[in-house]
């Protein structure tokens, strides 16, 4: 499984953007997709994640303000983050997990996002 993220960019802070994540080769095998981010000079962190039958959870930074989207068919996952802060700032990867797979996951190589005014 490959992915390719996208959609990042430079927002000011109360405005929105949407991420997307498309999966490649051998698809059918991906169970969750979730979205990660890393800020300079901080872990790794859950943002949200979405199951194949669409149950999704949440990072409590994104709780209220961020949707996790699947489109199976189309073998994506999108994220709209709303009302984004500076904090927000970071670069946001794509994971999708999968029994098929090494370590039981692949990541994207990840999208900048920059919160600032």
């Amino acid at each position: 499984v490959q992915l390719q993220a996208s959609g990042g960019g430079l927002v000011q802070p109360g405005g929105s953007l949407r991420l997307s994540c498309v999966a490649s080769f051998f698809t059918y095998t991906i169970d969750s997709m979730a979205w990660f981010r890393q800020a300079p000079g901080k872990q790794r962190e859950l943002v949200a994640a979405i199951t194949t039958g669409g149950t999704t959870q949440y990072g409590d930074s994104a709780k209220g303000r961020f949707t996790i989207t699947r489109d199976s068919a189309a073998n994506s996952a999108y994220l709209q983050m709303s009302n984004l802060e500076p904090e927000d700032t970071a670069v946001y990867y794509c994971r999708a997990y999968s029994d098929y797979l090494v370590g039981g996951s692949s990541w994207g190589q990840g999208t900048l996002v920059t919160v600032s005014s």
